[in-house]
């Protein structure tokens, strides 16, 4: 059985939620990634925030991304796996919900996300194009 663990991209790192879009920018560009998992004060997970919500929900919109915080951006309810759920569930999860990033969780703490990228080198034709056609599909 392929999990969650096996195909994620390990060394995700949180932004904690008080922190400015300027500096989960920075934070991003030093990674190389796209999004960062949100975490409250508790380092629970509360968001995810990628580079568009920078760009479309804050520096498009006029506000000041040294002035906005990760937190801010936060909306809706979350989304992560387990390190130890089947690849099938990992599939079902991001179908669902129409995700492209998943964080994964081990015993309440980050370990790991699962991007695109992290899909396309771990799953048969069948299985990434069976998902590429539920995610992208228009609603």
């Amino acid at each position: 059985m392929t999990t969650a663990g096996d195909i994620m991209h390990r060394g995700a790192q949180w932004i904690p939620k008080h922190e400015t879009l300027d500096r989960a920018a920075q934070l991003m560009r030093e990674l190389d990634v796209g999004a960062l998992p949100i975490s409250d004060e508790n380092e629970r997970l509360c968001g995810i925030l990628t580079d568009r919500d920078i760009v479309v929900g804050c520096v498009a919109m006029g506000h000041d991304p040294s002035r906005v915080t990760a937190g801010d951006m936060a909306k809706g309810t979350p989304r992560w796996i387990d390190s130890g759920a089947d690849v099938v569930e990992v599939l079902r999860e991001m179908q669902g919900h129409q995700i492209r990033r998943l964080p994964v969780i081990e015993n309440k703490r980050l370990v790991g996300m699962i991007s695109e990228a992290d899909l396309a080198t771990h799953l048969d034709d069948d299985q990434l194009a069976g998902w590429v056609e539920s995610v992208y599909a228009r609603s």
